[in-house]
């Protein structure tokens, strides 16, 4: 059976699996992402050896955040800035002897969605991967869509508050209001540190959800900021694409409760626009966990290898 190895680089940590060519994970794991560059590709090319020493790997395939060639060259690496202006498939293909392939992690989300998640059946639909940014994987008539330069999809830099001229217009954008790490957590713990200087700061959204939900007086109002400016994207994304779907990934999509609120929001932020009001009963707008969860970018990463001759 032929078999690869699957990396999902994130701002925080890696994930990597065992992975077959039907999409199954036979193992997996994750390791703290680094940052310096080459202790990611050590941590890399230790994480495929040892998966090496059992099985006949076929190639590796890579989701990471930024801009990235077809050929891998990584232009930008989001939060992992040890990758900008790097070519990673070329470089972590001579270390290790394989064939190497990188797709940007919101794309690779959605192109493991049409293959074994919640958009097999669908033309038109958009990935969103909430983490330490926001990326987005837009796929148009079955086709993944990524402009002219392979921008598209950099979601988290659209600008959606009021602009401060005193400041970095990206402070503005989506990324430090909408993302789950440069969001939500960065603006709890900027709320909580005005409130109670010597408090612990809270690194797990999870945690905030908590609070949020027992009407913490500094969790609530920043968690429903949260949903307002997620549910503003939501909106946005389809008044500009008309997406049949929409698909949350990213690990707080692994959160029920949140799912279970944002679901909540967008009904009523949808009842409360007039025109998209208007058309929702008829075009049937839906909102979605991505199907494969956390697990969709280490899937999705592997799947142009499977499609090698």
């Amino acid at each position: 059976m032929t078999e690869y190895v699957g990396f999902d680089i994130g701002g925080t940590n890696t994930q990597y699996g065992l992975i077959n060519g039907q999409g199954q994970i036979l193992d997996q794991g994750s390791f703290p992402t680094a940052q310096l560059r080459q202790d990611n590709l050590n941590a890399l090319v230790k994480a495929t050896a040892r998966y090496q020493q059992d099985h006949a790997i076929a190639g590796i395939g890579l989701s990471a955040p930024g801009i990235i060639t077809r050929e891998g060259y990584m232009i930008t690496g989001g939060a992992v800035a040890c990758f900008y202006e790097f070519d990673l498939a070329g470089v972590l293909s001579e270390m290790t002897g394989l064939p190497v392939r990188v797709e940007n992690d919101a794309n690779a989300a959605a192109i493991a969605e049409h293959w074994l998640g919640n958009a097999q059946d669908v033309a038109d639909y958009i990935c969103l991967v909430l983490g330490t940014g926001i990326g987005g994987g837009i796929v148009l008539n079955n086709a993944v869509y990524r402009g002219a330069h392979g921008m598209a999809g950099e979601i988290g830099w659209s600008i959606t508050h009021d602009l401060d001229y005193t400041h970095n217009f990206e402070a503005a954008s989506l990324n430090f209001s909408a993302a789950v790490v440069s969001g939500l957590v960065r603006r709890y713990n900027a709320s909580l540190a005005q409130v109670q200087p010597t408090a612990q700061p809270l690194n797990d959204a999870a945690d905030i959800l908590a609070l949020a939900h027992e009407h913490d007086r500094i969790a609530s109002p920043i968690y429903r900021q949260y949903l307002d400016d997620v549910t503003v994207m939501l909106m946005n994304l389809i008044g500009t694409l008309d997406p049949e779907r929409i698909l949350v990934g990213g690990g707080i999509s692994a959160n029920d409760r949140f799912m279970a609120d944002l679901q909540a929001h967008f009904d009523e932020f949808m009842a409360r626009h007039e025109s998209l009001n208007r058309v929702n009963p008829r075009l049937h707008f839906r909102l979605m966990p991505a199907g494969l969860r956390n697990n969709a970018g280490l899937i999705g990463a592997v799947y142009p290898l499977t499609q090698l001759k």
